[in-house]
């Protein structure tokens, strides 16, 4: 049976919450105001923020938000770079169609993550 993207996006996401490796709490305060962010400021914007606001260690919010998203959009073949480096250059280089697709499909995803991280699903 297949599935639909939404589906996806949700399994996607409840996938990755799971296993996340930081301040639940933390994160979910920085996940209700990704999809604001990336309005305000463009999904490149706001993906270069996460990389320079991560700190040194593996817990770090700013690490799990972008790697979530860099994830999902090289699953849905909208980026083909997975390295911080090349991935920003690629955004950099997209078409405006290209761009708005992907900054498209990441609020869509984005959503999802929003709602499972503030479901307190994993409290407890």
């Amino acid at each position: 049976m297949s599935r639909t993207l939404g589906q996806l996006r949700a399994a996607y996401c409840l996938k990755k919450l799971e296993s996340l490796n930081c301040d639940r709490e933390e994160f979910k305060a920085l996940s209700a105001g990704l999809p604001a962010m990336i309005i305000q400021n463009g999904f490149g914007q706001v993906l270069a923020f996460l990389k320079a606001k991560e700190k040194d260690n593996k817990k770090d919010k700013h690490l799990a938000a972008f790697q979530i998203i860099v994830g999902w959009l090289f699953e849905r073949q909208l980026l083909q770079a997975d390295q911080p480096a090349g991935l920003l250059v690629q955004i950099s280089r997209m078409d405006q169609a290209q761009y708005l697709h992907a900054q498209k499909e990441t609020l869509a995803m984005l959503e999802w993550l929003k709602r499972y991280a503030n479901a307190a699903l994993f409290e407890g």
